[in-house]
């Protein structure tokens, strides 16, 4: 029996962020002379296959077909990440001059929102095969034999990071890969000396792209005064202090839409800022966009949404024995968290703005399908938990 309540939860994610699409498209359908309903059919597009999907695969053998979904993702997706910068322009588009999506039709794909997924699996099938039953291991052991997963890594950090200069889904990825090592028995020392070149490598992909600096210094200029005034020396407040800039529009749009929406919202389509105020609301600012319509409770409904699917992912990987069913649900797990949580930081200005899109509600039928795929394996675990006669968890 799968989990019925993580399924029910997604798709009531899944059936807000139809609602929320057609609302907050509004502005950009008028723009570019869109038919009311553009957004709306192309999104109903991408659930319905992604639930066809994650239906299918909820349905399928776990000691057959997992193993062999997750290899398909993660070699077919790694190969399109590759190809796809050889690509001519007419087979892919470009944002920036970032070759992210291939196109297919009249549709077009992400691979790397697939890529997570498979990613995510081969950690799970790897480590399970090599670390589960091992002995606590040195520093320079744990280098040696983590080391080949840190260049995959690596690999996967050129690609998106430099060429697709997506520097967003790095984080995220480089976050569950992080975690994951402690759960495999990396020692604290190996996780910290990881996070410390991490923090380096992140400075030096901001440090030489300019567009990146550019962020973070507009960032930085408005959250300086508060963080600043926490230091007990003014010369280094002094020093680390920038000239002041004025609030990037996006951020400030935001605000004043969470602002504006207060405990109850403006309303189901009477959101103001979503009228070419706050670009990319239905994608991107979606959160914002919920919160200026539905208000606070809107916002407070998709939070503990979220955490009720990774509380259902996490509950299932506590209780399935294969510990590479365990790994992998642990990892979709954190893949949902950390992309909330950077969202969700970006768009109220704790952090610069990633670009990562809120699992199961943002437009976009790559990441849509993908969240679906990484769901629907999750489904196809849950079945191999220990359940009481009244079909609960035990």
């Amino acid at each position: 029996m799968i989990d019925k309540p993580l399924l029910a939860a997604v798709m009531m994610l899944l059936t807000l962020s139809l609602v929320m699409d057609y609302s907050l498209s509004a502005y950009t359908v008028l723009h570019f002379h869109y038919s009311d309903f553009h957004f709306f059919i192309r999104q109903s597009g991408a659930i319905f296959i992604g639930f066809v999907t994650m239906v299918i695969l909820s349905k399928m053998d776990p000691d057959v077909w997992f193993a062999r979904v997750g290899l398909t993702l993660f070699i077919l997706f790694f190969i399109l990440m590759i190809a796809m910068q050889f690509l001519p322009s007419s087979l892919v588009n470009e944002v920036g001059g970032a070759k992210r999506w291939i196109r297919l039709g009249p549709m077009s794909i992400a691979p790397v929102e697939f890529f997570k997924v498979g990613f995510i699996f081969f950690l799970a099938w790897s480590f399970a095969r090599k670390f589960i039953d091992r002995k606590e291991m040195g520093f320079i052991e744990e280098v040696r034999a983590f080391s080949p997963y840190l260049l995959i890594f690596l690999l996967a950090v050129v690609i998106i990071a430099v060429f697709q200069k997506d520097l967003g889904q790095v984080v995220v990825l480089g976050a569950t890969l992080m975690v994951l090592f402690l759960f495999v028995g990396s020692s604290l020392k190996f996780f910290f000396t990881l996070m410390s070149g991490a923090f380096m490598a992140i400075i030096g992909l901001i440090f030489f792209a300019p567009h990146r600096m550019a962020r973070i210094k507009s960032w930085w200029g408005t959250v300086q005064n508060d963080i600043l005034s926490l230091l007990p020396f003014d010369i280094a407040s002094d020093t680390l202090r920038v000239e002041a800039l004025k609030e990037p529009y996006q951020i400030s749009n935001s605000l004043n839409a969470i602002h504006n929406g207060g405990f109850l919202g403006e309303g189901l389509g009477n959101g103001q800022f979503k009228l070419g105020y706050l670009s990319e609301v239905h994608t991107d600012f979606i959160l914002a966009g919920i919160t200026e319509e539905l208000g606070f409770l809107g916002l407070a409904f998709v939070t503990f949404t979220i955490l009720f699917i990774v509380f259902r992912i996490l509950k299932i990987a506590s209780k399935v024995k294969d510990p590479m069913y365990y790994l992998f649900c642990i990892g979709v797990g954190l893949l949902i968290a950390f992309a909330f949580i950077l969202n969700s930081y970006g768009i109220s200005g704790i952090t610069p703005i990633k670009g990562i899109a809120v699992p199961f509600l943002s437009y976009g039928g790559s990441h849509i399908l993908a969240s679906c795929i990484a769901i629907g394996m999750v489904l196809m675990i849950s079945k191999k938990v220990p359940r009481n006669s009244e079909g609960k968890i035990l």
